[in-house]
């Protein structure tokens, strides 16, 4: 009897053993399985958000917008690019209208603003050396300066001014170009933008300067 109990025990320890192994097969099977599928859906969404959907985001731009797509450059009759559209130049000379300041000299492979805080002394000084220098340059009263000609943008590369930073250098621009301000003033008009459905005017300053010199301009596709 009591050899009987033990083959039953025995027994019973073996069957208990081969289903906790059977458990524990099925857990490693199981865990494989995961891993398996989580690295297939890894390269899938990799090789289609990596590759596929930014060929066909490019081809289909280039194709329905090739100027917006290539920068929006434009270039003169020569076919030299000279600037794009989206992108502010530093006008040195007084013969042309200014934009913005910028934080980082209009580079733009590195945008950014000056993350100065308003309270900030720097930014308040050098928001007032500017005024008095624009007051100088084009004879308006500090506190008849728009704001946009005082304060940079947050990328530093803003091409655009509103329409009243660009009527405060009409007089200054027609000056040194011994032109006439009411055909400065249509060469405004003609370059401002109305800013469509939920943007304010502005004028673009590069295509501004550019008319100024005569310099006919086409997109580059």
């Amino acid at each position: 009897m009591a050899t009987m109990n033990k083959a039953q025990s025995a027994k019973g320890r073996t069957v208990s053993e081969a289903r906790r192994e059977a458990a524990r097969e099925n857990v490693r099977e199981s865990a494989t399985t995961s891993w398996l599928t989580a690295l297939r859906f890894s390269v899938l969404m990799a090789l289609a958000l990596g590759l596929i959907y930014p060929l066909i985001a490019v081809g289909l731009s280039q194709m329905w917008f090739p100027h917006q797509a290539s920068g929006s450059l434009i270039a003169d009759d020569q076919g030299r690019v000279v600037g794009s559209t989206l992108v502010g130049q530093q006008f040195g000379n007084d013969r042309y209208f200014q934009g913005r300041p910028s934080a980082v000299d209009y580079a733009a492979d590195g945008v950014g603003g000056s993350n100065l805080a308003p309270s900030n002394p720097e930014l308040r000084e050098r928001a007032e050396a500017d005024a008095a220098r624009i007051s100088a340059r084009d004879g308006v009263a500090p506190g008849q300066i728009p704001a946009d000609l005082l304060s940079a943008s947050g990328s530093g590369i803003d091409p655009h001014i509103s329409p009243a930073a660009a009527e405060i250098q009409i007089e200054r621009v027609a000056r040194v170009r011994s032109m006439d301000p009411q055909a400065v003033r249509a060469l405004v008009e003609r370059y401002r933008d109305s800013g469509g459905l939920v943007g304010e005017p502005v004028v673009n300053v590069l295509k501004l300067n550019l008319a100024l010199d005569g310099i006919a301009t086409h997109p580059v596709l």
